[in-house]
């Protein structure tokens, strides 16, 4: 089995992010920061807020996290939105309050909206660049293959399908309600899946010779799991992302292309 290891490209990529950061410091004296809302207190967001605190200060970026209710959730992001020394936006998903997705990110100022999920977004959505990073990466072509998306989410499946379209690329999206998904699946060139439930993808919906990329996370006696199924793993004729470090660190890095990129611009318009 050849493994799609995005932790390993992450690395290259934040040194890279490092050199930004010190050139926005020392020529352009501005310190990038990226503000982080919730409003839930659950294990696996506790995980990604924490990865995206240790990879800020790995590369000089402030991450302020700011824990607010659901009644005072859209007072925050205005003020955020106000805030000059605030470069980066994202609204941590899942709200406590789902129904308040919709107007929290689109609240967001699009040119903060670095995890680029409100309608008037300027920036591409991490998850699906990290995907996009991930297999340019390992030279996995795109062309001409039949790509399946598992899941049509905000966070990945939708965005991704969105951006590979636009790119001329060949992408059937499945959800659970799809008729006889697993079965067609089992034509694709290459599975994306992000559907969030555990086990999802078995051996039988994988034709041999398949790039397989898991961008799924849920929680799982107190384990953070993607969907494919564990007899997946024991197959040595696919290309596929590790349990862990595949999408995950490429998203975090994606992210916080995004702050730089949003700090950038700030100061091009000062």
């Amino acid at each position: 089995m050849k493994i799609l290891n995005g932790r390993e490209l992450a690395e290259y990529i934040k040194e890279r992010q490092a050199r930004q950061v010190r050139g926005l410091r020392q020529a352009d004296e501005v310190q990038p920061k990226l503000a982080i809302i919730q409003t839930t207190d659950d294990p696996v967001i506790a995980t990604y807020v924490r990865m995206k605190q240790r990879y800020g200060a790995d590369i000089l970026v402030d991450v302020d996290v700011h824990e607010v209710t659901s009644d005072t959730l859209f007072e925050a992001i205005e003020q955020l939105n106000d805030d000059e020394s605030v470069h980066g936006i994202i609204i941590q998903l899942p709200l406590a309050d789902v129904s308040q997705t919709e107007q929290a990110v689109n609240l967001v100022a699009p040119e903060k909206d670095v995890d680029g999920l409100g309608e008037n977004a300027t920036l591409t959505p991490a998850t699906p660049m990290a995907i996009d990073w991930l297999l340019a990466g390992y030279n996995v072509q795109l062309a001409d293959k039949q790509i399946a998306i598992v899941g049509n989410g905000r966070l990945v499946g939708a965005p991704l399908a969105k951006l590979w379209r636009e790119a001329g690329h060949d992408v059937r999206v499945y959800d659970r309600s799809s008729i006889d998904m697993l079965s067609k699946i089992a034509e694709a060139d290459i599975i994306v899946t992000a559907a969030g439930a555990p086990g999802l993808i078995t051996s039988e919906s994988i034709k041999s010779g398949a790039v397989v990329v898991d961008a799924a996370t849920s929680a799982e006696h107190g384990d953070i799991v993607g969907d494919i199924a564990a007899d997946v793993r024991a197959r040595q004729d696919l290309v596929m992302t590790p349990e862990k470090g595949g999408v995950g660190p490429l998203t975090v890095a994606a992210l916080f292309d995004n702050v730089i990129r949003a700090a950038r611009t700030f100061t091009e318009k000062r």
